[in-house]
């Protein structure tokens, strides 16, 4: 996970980065395809999304990607 500068001041990252990292710890185990590694950036509109739909947007990307099982 990570959170450039353009996200905001220190507390919009490093809550950007919390949100990311449970987003991973509960969509990645269940629906990733192993063998990947996954790289998620935070942008700013990360932390003013509601949790639902970034794991949404997770399902999305990972489908696009042909990486869902």
């Amino acid at each position: 996970m990570t959170a450039s500068r353009r996200v905001g001041n220190a507390v919009r990252r490093n809550r950007a980065r919390r949100r990311l990292r449970a987003l991973a710890e509960r969509v990645i185990p269940l629906h990733a395809e192993p063998g990947y590694d996954y790289v998620l950036i935070a942008r700013s509109a990360t932390v003013d999304r509601t949790f639902s739909a970034l794991v949404e947007d997770l399902e999305t990307a990972m489908k696009r990607l042909n990486v869902w099982r």
